[in-house]
């Protein structure tokens, strides 16, 4: 019990001095982030744009599809380009053409080797060369920087408009005609590109040869390169997480492991009588076997607009159903389908752990179901009619769709959101409270349930953080805690614990272990990963401390993984430990799912992109949708669809599990999702990452590799795995649909006998 005390106790301290550190550099980051001029002049003194205009920009983007369109600083979708990447590529040589024709009237292809050197050292100077001056606020440019910015802006305006010379192009992106119908918007949108293209190109002050992006994108013609930094805190990570590895091993060999209690005879959740509140569980469930289904639809219509651009095997699909559209309900649903799963978790087990129901919990637990559909169909639905009918920048913030990836919906919805956190916190914190009231050995876990259950609901005011009107840094910086700490964090604490506390109650483990173990797991993963939510943020405009301290902390994030077979194993020996066990087989070989994909795909995938110098060359291509895939769903998803058969096992009769639909469910997910990742993402993520090695971002996003033979041939690699994972979906609800089936004819067999009886 005294080592569990100081055990909490260090986590509070390493929670609160690691917060605190994240808000100190927050700070850094809203300080020294890329300055918006009021103004953008020629030497003549003509304004190219203004600061109004730029941050119009950035809305504009945004409500045309923002990172479901394309990539801003690397952040986004993959089928568009980067755009401050590919503008920063067609201005630097719209600028050589220029000096070609300036000095040798010729165009800058046909010079000589010579003097397109002369030209490129030019245009270098030209592009690097700081501008800026913060006592006037503005920014000035060359005449001939100011006719290159103009040509480049109107390739934009006609492509995000309706310009038929582009028809190729757009189809190429995924793009609809008429993204933004209004010619000032996207006149303010060149203005947006323009300036994160500057950011990325230009020296700080004060700082040769290092932009606002620490040289983010790779752009050899005018030196972005690698700098120094990276190439350090790269090796120093490394070592850092080898060194820590082997301290974790050599900390696990010297600890005396209790065993595992002797199973008892049978199966103590036998007699478990559900409540009406956890009965009411039930049909939360079913929106997450629905919602699973049509995430997997819409994320293979996603897939194959990389190769067709506008139609689904001929079909003008993108007319009614855009890529934007598409991805982001394919993205939106993965997060809310194994949110829902984790919360109906929770709803559940808090009457089964303290053996009381609060009054009205049942009542409280349909309003949140309704609540929580409301916000499902609402925001999906405004988010596409905004997308499809051009509702403008202000309907798309608060109502539509904000175009940022894994928060998506309408401020509307996102603070309807918010208070449906809250309210299931409250619930849980109430049907816990018996529970966490008496001593016991398990009050430990209980306490860590519902602390997560706190943070899980609380942290989700992140989304409400920024504004219209806020610095894209900013924006980004506070994206990422949502994204990382609430569902990579908090969400997965809360899961570990609940999976804990089902395996004490089971008798599998022993609580005071488990209260001890979870504790520190629980310390391991937030000292690497509340600070590692900075490794998203190298190249967002951010101070070069961030790469520091990102670097170091995610690298821990991969320490806790060392020991997943460890745990894997244990978890396979319970699942064998007596014969009654059987009946929670599938759910527990989920959670052994869950043990490799974190290996794979949050260890070995996430760390291959994870370093700077590795990130510099692979942020916004494909072995981050790699990465991406196999933790999602992988850790995330599997562990939803364990616990969410934890509880219908409990919720049906037994007659009604059907193992022989749970097996080729589980087999056919898995296989499927290694098909998807191994045989066309990280080929196709390898294959960019050379593109972007050998000649720049601009290039490993731009069509002719994208749309080259190798990787549209990856894009059709994937069918096999997506066949694959779709039928094993399928199986997930064909058992859900036996579950329903026997239920309801429970349940009409037991009003008959009722009517019977009063007859």
């Amino acid at each position: 019990m005294q080592s569990t005390r100081k055990l909490w106790t260090w986590l509070a301290i390493i929670c609160l001095l690691s917060f605190a550190t994240l808000g100190l550099v927050g700070r850094e980051i809203y300080l020294k982030a890329p300055p918006i001029p009021t103004s953008v002049v020629n030497t003549k003194g003509e304004v190219l744009y203004t600061a109004d205009e730029i941050r119009y920009g950035q809305q504009a983007w945004l409500s045309a599809g923002g990172q479901q369109l394309g990539t801003v600083w690397g952040h986004g979708s993959y089928v568009a380009p980067d755009w401050s990447a590919d503008w920063l590529h067609r201005e630097a040589l719209a600028l050589l053409d220029q000096f070609a024709q300036q000095d040798y009237a010729k165009p800058y292809a046909e010079l000589e080797p010579a003097q397109k050197s002369a030209v490129e050292a030019r245009m270098k100077g030209e592009m690097r060369r700081n501008g800026y001056d913060d006592k006037t606020d503005t920014l000035a440019v060359s005449d001939a920087r100011a006719n290159a910015i103009r040509a480049v802006a109107e390739h934009y305006a006609g492509l995000f408009g309706s310009d038929p010379r582009l028809d190729k192009l757009r189809e190429q992106y995924a793009m609809n005609a008429g993204s933004l119908p209004d010619a000032a918007q996207r006149h303010a949108l060149t203005g947006f590109f323009f300036w994160s293209s500057w950011a990325a190109a230009t020296d700080r002050p004060g700082q040769a040869g290092l932009s606002y992006t620490s040289n983010w994108p790779h752009e050899p013609l005018i030196g972005n390169t690698p700098t120094a930094g990276a190439g350090i805190w790269s090796i120093a990570s490394i070592i850092l997480m080898i060194g820590a590895i082997a301290g974790m091993l050599f900390f696990h060999s010297t600890q005396k492991e209790e065993g595992d209690p002797v199973p008892p005879k049978d199966d103590p959740l036998l007699s478990l009588k559900a409540t009406p509140s956890m009965k009411a569980t039930f049909k939360y469930f079913v929106v997450v076997v629905g919602l699973i289904l049509a995430q997997v639809g819409l994320g293979v219509i996603t897939a194959h607009y990389s190769v067709e651009g506008h139609s689904f095997f001929g079909i003008p699909l993108a007319d009614i159903l855009p890529f934007t559209t598409s991805r982001t309900m394919h993205t939106q649903f993965a997060v809310l389908w194994i949110a829902t799963a984790w919360l109906a978790t929770g709803l559940y087990i808090a009457p089964a752990i303290s053996g009381a129901e609060p009054k009205y919990q049942k009542l409280g637990t349909d309003v949140l179901f309704y609540a929580l559909l409301f916000i499902v169909v609402g925001s999906t639905v405004t988010g596409w009619l905004g997308t499809l009918q051009h509702k403008g920048v202000d309907f798309s913030f608060w109502l539509g769709n904000q175009g940022l990836e894994f928060t998506s919906m309408g401020r509307v919805w996102q603070i309807l959101l918010f208070i449906g956190l809250l309210f299931w916190a409250f619930l849980l914190g109430r049907g816990l409270w018996p529970a966490l009231r008496k001593p016991s050995e398990s009050r430990g876990l209980i306490a860590m349930v519902f602390l997560a259950a706190v943070c899980i609901g609380g942290f989700y005011a992140t989304s409400l953080t920024w504004g219209q009107h806020t610095h894209y840094s900013m924006i980004e910086y506070w994206r990422w805690w949502l994204v990382h700490l609430w569902v990579e964090g908090f969400f997965e604490v809360f899961a570990t614990a609940v999976i804990a506390l089902l395996f004490t109650r089971l008798g599998l483990i022993r609580a005071a272990s488990a209260n001890s173990a979870i504790v520190l797991e629980t310390i391991v993963f937030l000292f690497g990963g509340i600070l590692g939510t900075l490794h998203h943020l190298y190249f967002t405009g951010t101070p070069t401390s961030v790469i520091a301290i990102g670097a170091m902390f995610s690298a821990l994030e991969v320490v806790p993984l060392s020991m997943i077979g460890i745990e894997a194993y244990h978890n396979y020996k319970r699942s064998k430990a007596a014969p009654w066990v059987a009946s929670y087989k599938w759910a527990i070989l989920c959670f052994i799912a869950v043990g490799f994909w974190n290996t794979v795909g949050a260890g070995l995938l996430g760390f291959s992109i994870n370093t700077p110098i590795a990130l510099y060359y692979m942020q916004g291509l494909n072995m981050t949708a790699a990465h991406g895939h196999a933790a999602l769903f992988g850790v995330y998803g599997m562990l939803g669809i364990g616990l969410m058969l934890f509880c219908l096992r409990g919720l049906s009769e037994r007659l009604a599990w059907s193992d022989s639909l749970l097996r080729p469910m589980f087999w056919l997910l898995n296989i499927g999702l290694a098909m998807m990742v191994f045989m066309s993402l990280v080929p196709a993520g390898i294959y960019q990452a050379a593109a972007a090695i050998t000649k720049g971002m601009w290039y490993a996003r731009s069509p002719a590799v994208v749309h080259s033979a190798f990787m549209e041939n990856m894009v059709w690699l994937r069918v096999p795995g997506d066949i694959v994972f779709g039928v094993g979906t399928l199986f997930l609800a064909l058992f859900v649909l036996r579950l329903v089936t026997r239920r309801r004819a429970a349940t009409q067999v037991e009003s008959a006998a009722t009517a019977s009886g009063r007859a």
